[in-house]
């Protein structure tokens, strides 16, 4: 089968590999689609948790085509979407119950081959059947069920205010999340631009703030003079250490900092600990996800969370170059690689 394959960070070609090898309790995935994040630009650059040699691809939409002997539930032609993540179960973390702390936390496309290929395995309890969706669309259910995982952590009270820096696929989701679950007010602040003309018509927030690109002092001094309590949430998904750092001061006392962009391992913050302590305020790290596909099939089949617009680029896999330019030069609010 033909796939693309780093053999060190920066370093790919498009090589024919043997098919996947499909143990008894495993499915073996056609892929139709499978979606590309910032995420693949980190793992590019070697960053975040990558291991080589790989093929990467962590949200893969396809077909069933083939199953081992001892799965049920399942069959050929099924339209499925795979769960990235894998966990031990036995490491200290795993025998906690805090599955996603995993000390051997392996995750397919980052640390074991995932779906920038034509065929790929899974375990049967990573694979999970949807109905309605594109399967451009349903690359979305990885991301989607990071943000369902990010609203467990927030956990937000009835009538909540909340603050969401960013308007990029994940922070999209989590936004309509938290609006059909304890957020009466949601305020969206982002760049003008692609993803907040997407924002506004995907309906992901109450109200926008278009920040200029050159200099947004002006916006975030307005945000600060129209909610001078803060926000009971603040969201940081943009990924810019620089907007973390001044993403405190939105925060009301006794309010939550959410830290849900993926940032270089370099990139460093600085807070003062006298506000965190006088403040009461709770900072909160949401990192991937563990069986939380349902949940974000639920809402994304449904219809109750939108979707269509947020991947606006699509390429083959010999078109990977010109995919990583655009997620680097932002003309791609999200790509997808896609087959057939």
């Amino acid at each position: 089968m033909k796939a693309l394959r780093y053999s060190k960070p920066k370093e790919y070609s498009i090589v024919e590999v043997p098919l996947p090898e499909v143990p008894d309790d495993y499915i073996l995935i056609k892929v139709k689609a499978c979606g590309v994040c910032g995420t693949d630009l980190h793992i590019h650059e070697g960053e975040f948790i990558a291991k080589f040699p790989l093929i990467p691809g962590h949200e893969t939409v396809g077909v069933v085509a083939a199953l081992g002997k001892s799965v049920k539930g399942f069959e050929v032609g099924d339209r499925v979407v795979a769960d990235n993540s894998e966990v031990c179960g036995t490491c200290f973390y795993c025998r906690r119950g805090q599955l996603l702390l995993c000390e051997n936390f392996e995750a397919h496309g980052v640390t074991m081959n995932g779906g920038f290929a034509e065929y790929c395995a899974y375990t049967a309890g990573r694979v999970f059947k949807f109905n309605n969706l594109s399967d451009v669309d349903a690359t979305l259910l990885e991301p989607a069920s990071c943000a369902c995982h990010g609203l467990e952590k927030i956990a937000p009270r009835m009538g909540s205010t909340v603050l969401m820096f960013g308007a990029g696929p994940t922070g999209l989701v989590l936004a309509q999340l938290l609006r059909r679950n304890g957020g009466c007010r949601v305020v969206v602040a982002a760049p003008q631009g692609l993803k907040m003309d997407l924002a506004k018509k995907l309906d992901a927030g109450d109200e926008y703030v278009e920040l200029s690109r050159s200099n947004p002092e002006e916006q975030f001094k307005r945000i600060k003079e129209e909610n001078p309590y803060g926000f009971d949430i603040v969201v940081e998904a943009t990924g810019s250490a620089k907007i973390l750092e001044d993403a405190i001061n939105y925060v009301r006392r006794g309010g939550k900092l959410v830290v849900y962009g993926v940032y270089s391992s370099s990139a460093r913050v600085s807070w003062p600990p006298s506000k965190i302590f006088g403040d009461e305020i709770t900072i909160l790290g949401s990192f991937s996800e563990v069986y939380m596909f349902p949940a974000a099939i639920d809402y994304l089949d449904s219809g109750k969370v939108k979707v269509s617009g947020i991947v606006n680029k699509t390429f083959k896999l010999e078109q990977w170059a010109e995919c990583l330019e655009s997620m680097r030069n932002k003309s791609a609010i999200k790509a997808a690689i896609v087959f057939d």
